[in-house]
């Protein structure tokens, strides 16, 4: 088999080794769609995370029988025209999970705990010069006894739900699908969770039901104090909405994925002025080591198991 991957910068610094052992690989660190077609065009099997892949790629390439995504969503693939074309798509699902619910307590701790100001306080020489032996001159609350509203009850929300239970937190949750349903948890409407949650955490995919769920109206509902949580997909929130509120309001916004990634140099989020109350980070609640291993196990998986089962 003839193995291309198109964009291996995503996986970092993972051992993709064990690709070489399937077939003739190429690695491609990263694929412009103006290189595309050239690159795959002798391919039996291609490796994209984002590159998108058209039916006329496919057409262009007929030797194509699999294609694998290195991720859980396949939106940048052509479903309905591999599916004519008799080529198989496999994703791998659930690999990121742990990582996305850790990234989640990351982002909420940063935020709450005024990480970046302490930090600032204490390396800037200002607590050296302090009368007392601590500041409390920002002061953080704790999870136990707040109402914590999440935004999409898969496996990841459940597991984000589990664990804030822990620490003491009513649960409240929103299914967008109105597929997800948990007698652990209380099922609200989404008004009532803006209204009366303490911190919100979204972990739904983008779709018709969830494209600006959160826009300025639906974040004016929310509580003075409030910390909300993007861990699901850019374009559920609104981007220019969380850029007014975040100047207007006592909110906390802690976004890891964006409309449009890597961020634009217009985009309204990088021009707000209270900016320790907007944490952003680039993607990366997924890519855990831990999690870009079993990523790639799971390529690999599928890509012996298509290898098995047509030899």
């Amino acid at each position: 088999m003839k193995i291309v991957i198109l964009d291996a910068l995503t996986f970092g610094d993972s051992d993709l080794s064990t690709f070489y052992s399937l077939g003739d690989t190429q690695i491609f660190q990263t694929t412009l769609s103006s290189q595309l077609q050239e690159r795959i065009k002798d391919a039996d099997v291609i490796v994209t995370n984002k590159v998108v892949i058209t039916d006329e790629h496919m057409q262009n390439t007929p030797s194509l029988k699999l294609i694998c995504v290195a991720a859980t969503g396949m939106n940048n693939v052509d479903l309905e025209g591999a599916k004519k074309r008799a080529i198989e798509v496999k994703n791998v699902s659930g690999y990121s999970s742990d990582s996305v619910i850790q990234h989640t307590f990351s982002m909420l701790f940063y935020l709450i705990g005024h990480s970046k100001y302490y930090d600032n306080y204490v390396k800037n020489g200002s607590y050296a010069k302090s009368e007392i032996f601590t500041d409390v001159s920002r002061p953080f609350f704790e999870i136990k006894g707040k109402k914590w509203g999440i935004i999409g009850l898969g496996e990841i929300g459940r597991g984000v739900a589990n664990i804030a239970k822990t620490f003491g937190a009513e649960i409240l949750y929103y299914s967008t699908s109105k597929k997800n349903q948990n007698n652990q948890y209380t099922s609200v409407s989404l008004d009532e969770l803006l209204k009366s949650c303490d911190i919100i955490s979204i972990h739904a995919p983008l779709n018709e039901n969830t494209l600006n769920l959160l826009d300025y109206k639906e974040l004016q509902m929310c509580k003075d104090g409030a910390v909300i949580l993007n861990l699901g997909r850019g374009g559920i929130i609104n981007e220019e909405a969380v850029s007014r509120i975040v100047d207007e309001r006592d909110i906390l916004f802690g976004l890891d994925v964006l409309s449009r990634e890597p961020i634009e140099s217009n985009n309204p989020l990088l021009h707000v002025k209270n900016r320790d109350n907007l944490y952003i980070t680039p993607h990366i609640a997924w890519t855990s080591i831990e999690a870009r291993k079993t990523l790639i196990d799971g390529v690999t998986s599928n890509i012996k198991s298509f290898y098995e089962k047509n030899k």
